[in-house]
Order: structure tokens, then C-alpha cells, then sequence
């Protein structure tokens, strides 16, 4: 009986190709299959990036998974247990796969929900760690997350921030925003946040945007928006 082959969760980190990582690198290299979420700009991205760094990356077999961009936990169960089954084909016939994700897998992947799947059938999966996005939009502001005593809040935005989250001490970062731009902004001006909210559009990517005083800006409800606020220190 053949072997059968590993599902790797590939961060690709969050736009710019030179953050890629040698060994995210090594792992698509030696994959003869690649996965990636078919989900808005979120494939074409990825696999843009990955291309960058990664020659004749079009000459492999590409899987594309088309994620449905809903929260019914039925509808998205069921999508996820057929995703699995088309990345199990390969896997079983012993070939590798790299599934391609924004940033890093662990955090707010739609590739762990397949890793969980596959696990589970017994076949190896392994996590290859990206550079987070909130860490390269940091960069990008030339500011340090956080200092000292400070925690950080890691929240997704494209589900109601509610008073509570944003009442936490330290540093807050509103990821996955999506359409939910303008309400985030609201939100931020009734609770008196806005003047140290800072958001980060296309981090590393064409269009990148930076604004730190964008209360009466006109705003693009990208996908790949965030936002930065950190706590006043005396």
C-alpha cells in the first residue's frame, strides 16, 4: 500500500513575495499539487504572491476550492467535508499538497478547518508558519504593537466588535473587514476610538493605503482592510 502524501497549511504571509519564508518556499517547491481558497480575491492573491516567489508554480496541478463567503455553520460544514474530499484524492494517491493561505494558518484560516478534516482521516497535515498581516500593517505604520505590560486583541471585524473587546487594555487589531468598514468606523466614533484607530489597506500589495486620520476619508470596504489601535501610555 503507497504511502500517503501530507497536507501542508502554507502561509504565504500578507502580500510583499520577499516576506515568504525559505521553508514555505522549500514546501511549495516539492509539492506536486496546490491548493487555494477560490474565495473572492483570496486565490488569486495567494497564488500571485506564491508565483512571485516560486517558478513555473502554473506548471503543477492547481486545486481550486471555492469557500462560500456565508456563516451558516450547515451550509459551511457541508462545503468543508467536500473540500476535504477533493483534497483527499491526491493525498491518498501519495502526492503532497501545499494549500496556499494568506498571512499565517493559524489565524483566521479557512485552511484549519480542512486540516482538522484530513487529520482525522489519518493522513499527515503540517502547518508552515506566514508572517501575520496585523505584524507587517505594524511595519508599515512604523510602530511597535505592543511595549512592555501591554496584551494584545486580536478581533475579527467581519463579526460585531462589541463594547467589551474594544474596552480591553493594550493594543487592538480589527482583521478580516470586509464590508463591515464604514460600521467599524461608527462604532470606533461612539466609543471615542477613532482618533487612534489607524487603518491599513492591501498591506505589501498594489494600492497600499495608509491612513492614520481618516474620519471623514472615503472608504474602500476591502477585504484586506485593518485596523490598529493602540492604548495611550502616559
Amino acid at each position: 500500500m503507497n504511502p500517503t502524501g501530507t497536507l501542508y497549511g502554507v502561509g504565504v504571509g500578507p502580500g510583499d513575495p520577499e516576506l515568504i519564508t525559505q521553508k514555505a518556499v522549500r514546501i511549495i517547491r516539492q509539492c506536486p499539487v496546490i491548493a487555494a481558497p477560490q474565495t473572492g480575491q483570496a486565490r488569486q492573491v495567494a497564488f500571485g504572491i506564491a508565483s512571485q516567489a516560486v517558478e513555473n508554480l502554473d506548471q503543477k496541478t492547481i486545486l481550486a476550492l471555492p469557500f462560500p463567503m456565508v456563516k451558516d455553520a450547515e451550509v459551511l460544514s457541508k462545503t468543508r467535508d467536500e473540500l476535504a474530499a477533493m483534497l483527499e484524492t491526491p493525498l491518498r494517491e501519495g502526492k503532497d499538497v501545499a494549500f496556499l493561505t494568506l498571512g499565517d494558518p493559524t489565524i483566521y484560516s479557512t485552511y484549519w478547518y480542512l486540516h482538522q478534516r484530513i487529520q482525522q482521516k489519518g493522513i499527515p497535515t503540517q502547518f508552515i508558519p506566514g508572517v501575520p498581516s496585523f505584524c507587517a500593517a505594524a511595519a508599515c505604520l512604523d510602530l511597535a504593537l505592543v511595549e512592555a505590560d501591554e496584551p494584545l486583541h486580536v478581533l475579527p471585524a467581519s463579526y460585531a466588535v462589541t463594547e467589551e473587546a474594544l474596552a480591553l487594555p493594550g493594543t487592538k487589531v480589527l482583521m478580516k473587514m470586509g464590508r463591515s468598514l464604514e460600521e467599524t468606523r461608527e462604532t470606533l466614533r461612539k466609543q471615542g476610538l477613532l482618533s487612534r484607530a489607524m487603518l491599513v489597506q492591501n498591506c505589501g500589495l498594489p494600492g497600499e493605503r495608509i491612513c492614520r486620520d481618516w474620519e471623514n476619508e472615503p472608504l474602500d470596504p476591502s477585504y484586506f482592510s485593518m485596523i490598529v489601535i493602540k492604548e495611550e501610555r502616559p
